[in-house]
């Protein structure tokens, strides 16, 4: 009780003191007994500044792009946006650009805090649609919002992202879905989330199939393509019918910004980078610090 109302709730020894009827010595002794007896630890991290972490994470997984906003920035999804923006911005996007776009929490917070004046781009998704209820398998609204914030233009894809084999290709060969899937071949740019393991990710695991459930060895994510933890890709019965830009259209793309955040995903992130699905990284400091930690070992 003394120890988390001084480490916890940061209130001094006098005002404990006060709050509980006892001296101010007995909660010093009280305090001191919880650190000899190992209740309360005391660390002292050395402290690395973000952009030695931005540094260390590009050079330690080949990265073309990184970049870290702090833990603490209050509404932390939403402050991914400005870096994101900036990186859109240094990859020299112009007039008839093309630009990809995933789905997921973070993808739709960044949108919604909104990217820079572009200018000219054309916006697509990288999948087709989900049959989701959720915000953030909004596909569809993501492109709209971003061509208007970009003063682009959207494309749409009035596909399934997974249907049956047969309609699959009755989808693929309808004139005006070709023509939008087209534009996958010359993405300049793309902006994707990367997901969990659905054992550790219920919250996901709801929207995949029962085959996706079953991928006990993939370390996580993105747009469905799924990879282990030193990223070779990890097959499922999906594969063959998904509309999605493929690994191959992705590793051909110059910019690939994986946007991401929680120390729990650390894994997911590496290896998505190891799988080539992402080139560039947009985090929080206590993410980074986790990767490092693990590539460190």
């Amino acid at each position: 009780m003394v120890a988390r109302l001084h480490y916890e709730s940061d209130l001094s020894q006098v005002e404990i003191a006060r709050r509980l009827g006892l001296s101010t010595a007995t909660i010093s002794r009280l305090l001191r007994r919880a650190r000899e007896e190992g209740i309360v630890r005391i660390e002292i991290r050395d402290f690395t500044a973000p952009e030695d972490l931005t540094r260390e994470l590009v050079e330690t997984l080949g990265l073309r792009k990184a970049a870290l906003v702090e833990t603490t920035e209050v509404g932390l999804l939403a402050a991914l946006a400005q870096p994101v923006g900036t990186l859109l911005k240094e990859a020299g996007l112009k007039d008839g650009s093309v630009l990809a776009i995933g789905w997921g929490r973070a993808i739709r917070e960044v949108i919604r805090a909104g990217l820079p004046s572009i200018p000219g781009v054309i916006t697509v998704p990288a999948t087709g649609g989900m049959q989701q209820p959720a915000p953030h398998f909004q596909i569809s609204e993501f492109v709209r919002l971003a061509a208007e914030q970009l003063g682009g233009t959207p494309q749409f894809i009035h596909a399934p992202y997974l249907p049956s084999q047969e309609y699959r290709d009755a989808f693929v060969n309808d004139p005006t879905i070709r023509d939008q899937i087209a534009l996958w071949d010359r993405i300049d740019a793309a902006l994707v989330g990367v997901g969990l393991p659905h054992g550790v990710d219920p919250v996901h695991a709801g929207a995949a199939t029962s085959s996706e459930r079953a991928l006990v060895h993939a370390a996580g994510d993105v747009i469905r393509h799924y990879f282990d933890e030193d990223g070779r890709l990890v097959p499922w019965d999906g594969d063959e019918r998904l509309i999605a830009v493929s690994p191959e259209q992705l590793r051909a793309v110059p910019l690939v910004i994986g946007v991401a955040v929680s120390p729990a995903k650390a894994k997911s992130i590496i290896g998505a980078v190891r799988a080539r699905l992402i080139n560039a990284v947009v985090t929080d400091t206590a993410t980074a610090e986790t990767m490092l930690a693990l590539l460190r070992k």
